[in-house]
Parts: C-alpha cells; sequence; structure tokens
C-alpha cells in the first residue's frame, strides 16, 4: 500500500509517497480501507519531531480516517467487512489502509462524502470530550473559543451551538470573523479588538463560564479575566507558549478550574466512552444535517506537501482534507 513516508523530521518537503506491506488488523481492530484522511495540528508537530508517537502507536502520520472495513478482528462483534465508518486512529492514518480499534470507530453519517467523514472524529472526539465531559458545559452557559476558525474552532461552535450555548470566538481577521458569525458565534477580532474587553460588555461584567484555548502564552492570565465566577478554563494546545509568568490569585477569587488534556495519550477505555457518547448526542445531528464539518479545502494523496503547507499558512478555515482515492 501506499503511505506518507518522511525522510526525517523537518518542514513539509520531508513527506514523500513510499510503499510499505498492508498492516492486519490484532484481535480488538478492523482493517480499513482509507478513501479520505484529516489533516490535523499535531501531525504538523509530529512531522517537525516535536510531538513523536507513543511507543504502541504507527509512526505514520495521521490521527482520522474514513473508509470501508476490509477485514475484522477475531474480537471484533460490532462490525464487519463492507462498513462504511470513519475511525479515530492511533497513527497511521496517511495510507491506503489503516487499522482502528474497533471501539473508536463510529458510522459515516447519512449522505455524507468520504471528505465530511474523514474529518469527523479527531475535532468531534477532541472537542466533546474538552467541552462537554472535562468542562461540563451545558445549556443556557456561555463559551469562548480561541481560534474559532480552526478544525476544533468550527467543530465546538456548531456543537455548542446546537446545545443552547451563547459562543463567541476569536480569529485574525475579517474574512475569519465574518465565517465564525456564518457558523452562530460573535465574533471578536483579536488584533483589533480585546477580547477580555469584549466579554465584558457581552456578559454585562460577568465574564464566560467556559474558555477552550489552543493558544496559551499571555492569554492564560486574561483568560482568568474573561472568565466568570466558577469559571472552567480549557487548555488543549499552546500555539503561542506553554511557559508564562502568572497572577494565580484571580483562580482563588473566582473559584476557576483551569485544566487541559491531549486526545492521543488517553486510554483506549476514555476514547471509547467518547465514541459511544458521540454517537448517542452528537451522530443524531450529523445524520439530520443540523451540524456539518467545515471543509476548508481538499488535497490529492501527492499533494500532501501542500496540504501541510496549507494548515501552517494558518489561512484556513475549517478542516484540511486527503482524498487518498487520487
Amino acid at each position: 500500500m501506499r503511505i506518507v513516508n518522511m525522510t526525517n523530521a523537518g518542514a513539509a518537503d520531508v513527506l514523500y509517497l513510499s510503499d510499505v506491506e498492508t498492516p492486519k488488523a490484532s484481535p480488538h481492530e478492523v482493517l480499513i480501507r482509507v478513501h479520505a484522511a484529516g489533516i490535523n495540528r499535531p501531525d504538523i508537530l509530529q512531522r517537525q519531531g516535536a510531538y513523536p508517537p507513543p511507543a504502541d502507536a504507527s509512526p505514520i502520520l495521521g490521527l482520522e480516517v474514513a473508509g470501508e472495513i476490509v477485514s475484522v478482528g477475531e474480537d471484533v462483534k460490532n462490525w464487519k467487512s463492507g462498513d462504511k465508518v470513519c475511525a479515530l486512529v492511533n497513527g497511521g492514518g496517511y495510507a491506503e489502509y489503516a487499522v482502528a480499534p474497533a471501539a473508536q470507530c463510529l458510522p459515516v453519517p447519512q449522505h455524507f462524502s468520504w471528505v465530511q467523514a474523514a474529518a469527523l472524529p479527531e475535532t468531534f472526539f477532541t472537542v466533546w470530550h474538552n467541552l462537554f465531559q472535562r468542562a461540563q458545559l451545558k445549556s443556557g452557559e456561555t463559551l469562548l473559543i480561541h481560534g474559532g476558525t480552526s478544525g476544533i474552532g468550527t467543530t465546538a461552535i456548531q456543537l455548542a451551538t446546537a446545545f443552547g450555548v451563547k459562543v463567541f470566538a476569536t480569529a485574525g481577521s475579517v474574512a475569519k470573523c465574518k465565517a465564525i458569525e456564518s457558523f452562530g458565534a460573535v465574533a471578536i477580532n483579536y488584533r483589533e479588538q480585546d477580547f477580555v474587553a469584549e466579554i465584558k460588555s457581552h456578559t454585562q461584567g460577568q465574564g464566560v463560564n467556559v474558555i477552550l484555548d489552543m493558544v496559551g502564552g499571555d492569554y492564560i492570565q486574561r483568560n482568568f479575566s474573561a472568565a466568570s465566577k466558577e469559571g472552567r478554563i480549557v487548555n488543549i494546545a499552546f500555539l503561542n507558549g506553554s511557559k508564562t509568568e502568572l497572577d494565580l490569585m484571580p483562580l482563588m477569587l473566582k473559584r476557576l478550574t483551569l485544566t487541559g488534556s491531549t486526545l492521543r495519550a488517553q486510554s483506549a477505555a476514555v476514547k471509547s466512552i467518547i465514541a459511544q457518547e458521540l454517537l448517542a448526542q452528537v451522530w443524531p445531528l450529523l445524520n439530520a444535517q443540523k451540524i456539518k464539518p467545515v471543509i476548508d479545502s481538499v488535497f490529492p494523496f501527492a499533494d500532501v506537501v501542500k496540504a501541510h503547507e496549507r494548515m501552517e499558512s494558518n489561512q484556513h478555515i475549517g478542516k484540511i482534507i486527503l482524498d487518498v482515492d487520487v
């Protein structure tokens, strides 16, 4: 099978296509003929040598795929050959075939293309785990999302809005702010506006109940100011750095909760629970087309370098997908 390989850690041009032996599914896994694969920020970091895969994971890039199951492990009872699925994989997604834990597979929603289905697992697992499990986001609350036009951001806006949450989101251009507004959130242009002041203005000085932050750096302190009393702040990345000087007094005075997580390091049991909750609570919304992934661009498999460069440009709005069939 063809895969995306790397000469060594580095810029996007270290990526190239090569041939390797097709993997086999272990007893609890399925083997998927991949039609499309999602591009995610952790892929960029892994390619750069800053995010090595776990010891038991495939070294091949790629954390989400969509395709048809071609074989199942002997312990798999809920899937069969021919089933159309999208899956959160533990690496190995940039390939014509990928193995996935059966518990991390979900059915392709009705009327979804392979490209749309491949845009679901990584972002929907991440958003559900961090906003609805860790932060306990509830209907009637308020949410601030930093990076509102990223794959995570566009997913979080739609999911939170669908569950009755008032959403605010930051972005750095007029075009991106217009996109955020089209998804149903209040946009804040962080290049022209102070997001703390804007949040205070929109919430009558109360602040927001939950903040989803992938920026870090000086945003960490400013998030304390933008949060309401009993607010919950979740960090899922640190694009502006993970080290900063903090005054933690607001954490005490407001009784804030500051937490964070990465998805890849979570146990199979945790990912299985996330999948079950998504199937029960989110997949009906997808099947009814009440929400759908925002697709920025689709690249042929051989153009993976261009796909990575697109993500690194930070110009994208929504998901970037590899079409493995092309």
